[in-house]
């Protein structure tokens, strides 16, 4: 049985119910549209999906004609299939991203959901609430990356754990599900996090060594099978090579070597980076293992987020090519143990919280009606100055529509964050609500300033002018990243190859020095340029010249 939280004197009235599932809308939704793909991890993700909506295999992923094998495509899959769904309503890549927005929503949905089970039935909101407000999900949770079907695989992986001890078939059909998900988003991860937190669970305490546990897992590993199975039989029978690729060079072979260089500087960056990626997540969940210190092995509500968290942040780790967007997984069991702390947050601390977000979202938000206001009227304030050097070719200009939506999301923000009732979850409510405020504000003022420096469009449809009449094939001289591969297919339909046997008459060089090598006389540039505001990522095109002979 379940430890009993404290009784809540502040229920969610059905009008309290309206206003937070507004506001989960209302952030979910914003950013989703109207914006190119960014550099860089939308970019090239992006590129994925548009290969496969121009007819490539969607068993493989493929960018620009060349096999990806860093990840299954279950994500890809779904955002090439909202793509043609709304394509008649939207652009391609805004379409796309509307995946984003239904797995993140899938994530709340699901931890919600456990956050109810382990802390009580007027909880499951302030779990939610908690995790939008975390500053690590604003920019991704929006974004086209695939992290967030892992993300939403992880939070199902969580529920079903919560009723593994109650109801069996709901619980594997869960942890099955959930497990699937997250394999077919980013690999080996979500079953590897399932046998640990397996594992753990009753080796922790007695209170998870039950019939309904152990026989809850079994159905679990049945009902994944399908999902762990199917698609790389698929890619072992379609292209054994391929299959080696992915599971060999990009997951276990790639783990092996960077366990050999163990331990790294890489090794600490989420002990470095998770205090602002997980604020106010956090303070709140040391707050309730702290206080509940002296009888963890009787809160088995603390169990699963407390023993989640720990496994997830030492796996997490050890795994290569680590940064800040492979930590949301772990903004999930911290959100959990966050909303269990919420009864028992003394008073003081609550309303010193209150005080610091209401203070820090009101001068943030002046900032950025202020910024915006400089550029619009071309004054020489010093912020207005460091944003024109940032990009000198940006024009900006009043658009009344987005201005009025910003103007509106401030004027009630003011309003809401006046009248929300006291509760020791005011401060939490205020957080995300401010969080959705700026991110209104970014979406809405800064938007095209943004998607300026952001998007490679200008530059892919400046070198698209340049192009001759007739050519056989663009090489690449040097190595170039993902996200301008893509976005060269996307914007210009222009593919590059990898010319080692030189019978490309167009050559695209990435860097500022010019093109050297045995034959550079026999090539002249015909183009050069990069996107608006970025001085480090630079490209060259050449044309190969006939060289008449005296």
């Amino acid at each position: 049985m379940y430890f009993l939280q404290p009784s809540d004197p502040h229920p969610v009235t059905p009008l309290k119910a309206l206003m937070l599932g507004t506001l989960c809308v209302v952030w979910l939704l914003t950013g989703l549209v109207g914006h190119d793909p960014w550099k860089p991890d939308e970019a090239y993700s992006f590129g994925l999906i548009f290969s496969m909506l121009q007819g490539e295999h969607w068993l493989v992923p493929t960018l620009a004609g060349d096999p990806f094998m860093e990840n299954p495509p279950l994500f890809y899959w779904t955002a090439a299939l909202s793509a043609q769904l709304f394509s008649p309503l939207l652009p391609l890549h805004d379409g796309a991203r509307l995946a984003s927005g239904f797995y993140t929503g899938l994530t709340l949905l699901f931890i919600g959901l456990t956050g109810r089970k382990l802390n009580g039935d007027n909880r499951g909101w302030a779990t939610a609430v908690v995790l939008l407000g975390c500053l690590g999900m604003l920019v991704r949770a929006h974004q086209m990356v695939t992290d967030l079907a892992l993300l939403s695989g992880i939070a199902l992986l969580l529920l079903g754990f919560a009723y593994s001890r109650e109801y069996v078939l709901r619980a594997g059909l869960a942890m099955g599900t959930g497990m699937g998900i997250g394999f077919l988003a980013k690999g080996f991860l979500a079953p590897v996090l399932f046998l640990l937190i397996a594992l753990a669970l009753p080796l922790w305490s007695s209170l998870w060594r039950a019939r309904n546990y152990f026989l809850s897992l079994g159905i679990a590993a049945l009902s994944a099978l399908p999902w762990l199975l199917i698609w790389p039989l698929q890619l072992y029978q379609h292209s054994p090579q391929l299959f080696s690729a992915w599971a060999w060079q990009h997951n276990i072979g790639n783990l092996i070597s960077h366990w050999q260089q163990l331990p790294g500087s890489d090794s600490f960056y989420y002990l470095k980076n998770l205090p602002w990626l997980a604020w106010p997540a956090w303070p709140l969940a040391a707050w309730a293992v702290w206080q509940a210190r002296g009888k963890l092995a009787q809160r088995d509500d603390l169990h699963l987020p407390l023993l989640s968290f720990l496994i997830l942040f030492v796996v997490l780790s050890l795994l290569p090519h680590i940064k800040e967007v492979f930590a949301l997984p772990l903004l999930l069991p911290l959100s959990l143990l966050a909303s269990a702390a919420l009864p028992t947050l003394k008073r003081g601390a609550a309303n010193a919280l209150d005080a610091f977000s209401l203070s820090t979202f009101a001068v943030v938000s002046i900032a950025l009606w202020w910024g915006w206001a400089g550029l619009l009227l071309d004054n020489h304030a010093k912020v207005t100055l460091w944003l024109k050097a940032y990009q000198p070719e940006f024009t900006a200009t009043l658009q009344p529509v987005p201005m009025m939506v910003a103007a509106l999301a401030t004027l009630l923000w003011l309003v809401l964050s006046w009248r929300i009732g006291r509760s020791m979850r005011r401060a939490v409510v205020n957080w995300a609500t401010g969080m959705t405020l700026l991110w209104i504000l970014v979406m809405t003022l800064w938007l095209p300033w943004l998607d300026s420096s952001k998007s490679y469009r200008a530059m892919v449809l400046s070198m698209r002018a340049t192009l001759p009449a007739q050519y056989n094939c663009i090489g690449r001289a040097t190595p170039l990243g993902d996200a301008p591969r893509a976005m060269l297919h996307y914007f210009g339909n222009i593919i590059t190859l990898r010319d080692r046997a030189h019978r490309c008459d167009l050559l695209l060089v990435q860097g500022l020095r010019p093109f050297r090598s045995q034959d550079a006389s026999h090539w002249q540039k015909i183009w050069e340029g990069n996107r608006q505001g970025d001085r480090n990522e630079h490209y060259q095109l050449y044309q190969r010249v006939t060289v008449t002979q005296p």
